[in-house]
């Protein structure tokens, strides 16, 4: 398994996500079923009872009411046993002091990860006892159209920030309502960029606080109702504060 023959064409922004059938921590699901009119961040972990994962899916269980908020589900994946994940589980919520609520997808044979081209075939250290490649910290964003909208990959040794996760989500639901793009490092409530399909006498009367810098790069702020999840990110920012914090306690050999 996992040959190059085998391997399916790379997945692309603006692709539709794979569907598939799974088994979970939360009983059986059919993936497209289970996105329904929600958004979704799938994510994958190389390996149940490790440091790095642990640290993660804590993380990720803390932020889940967060990610509610924004019309969106989490759901994981390794290729463990799904009765390895919620052995695991408790771990994770005596370590953490999290609920874990969100599936976790037992993916023992590793043909979703081949799907989404979750596994690092080039890293030598990512196998397991049969030199198999574990998956790596993969990121999909995928929309309610079953549109992937973001992909990230992370290698094993590097832990994930759950916050830029939460805020890469922010951005595409605040462009997709305000065509808009977001800045660099930018956070709900700071100015965005008018997107540069909206010309001039349109842009104009949508966003009358407009400030032109250059023709290519129009700011503007969104009406205060419109930017309600700023409020949020004080408590985010301490959340973060506290997952590094955290982490120092928690070695970081292993995956």
């Amino acid at each position: 398994m996992g040959s190059a023959e085998d391997r399916p064409a790379p997945l692309r922004l603006g692709t539709v996500a794979p569907d598939f059938e799974a088994e979970t921590t939360a009983g059986p699901i059919k993936f497209h079923d289970f996105i329904g009119d929600k958004w979704v961040v799938l994510f994958s972990h190389p390996e149940d009872y490790t440091p790095v994962c642990t640290t993660e899916l804590g993380a990720f269980a803390k932020l889940e009411p967060e990610f509610t908020k924004r019309n969106v589900k989490l759901i994981g994946l390794s290729a463990n046993t799904v009765e390895s994940h919620g052995g695991w589980v408790k771990d994770i919520d005596e370590i953490s002091g999290s609920q874990l609520r969100f599936p976790i997808i037992g993916d023992k044979e590793r043909k979703i990860a081949l799907a989404y081209d979750m596994l690092d075939h080039q890293d030598a250290t990512n196998v397991d006892s049969k030199g198999i490649a574990f998956t790596i910290r993969s990121v999909f964003v995928i929309d309610p159209k079953k549109t992937i909208r973001t992909i990230l990959s992370y290698p094993a040794s590097t832990g994930r920030n759950t916050a830029e996760v939460l805020r890469i989500v922010d951005s595409l639901q605040t462009g997709d309502k305000h065509r808009v793009t977001t800045p660099i490092n930018w956070l709900p409530g700071d100015d965005v960029i008018v997107h540069p399909t909206v010309k001039s006498p349109e842009a104009e009367k949508l966003f009358p606080k407009m400030q032109v810098v250059k023709p290519y790069l129009r700011f503007t702020p969104l009406p205060k109702e419109d930017t309600s999840a700023a409020k949020q990110w004080d408590n985010l920012r301490f959340q973060q504060t506290w997952e590094m914090e955290w982490g120092k306690a928690v070695t970081n050999t292993g995956y």
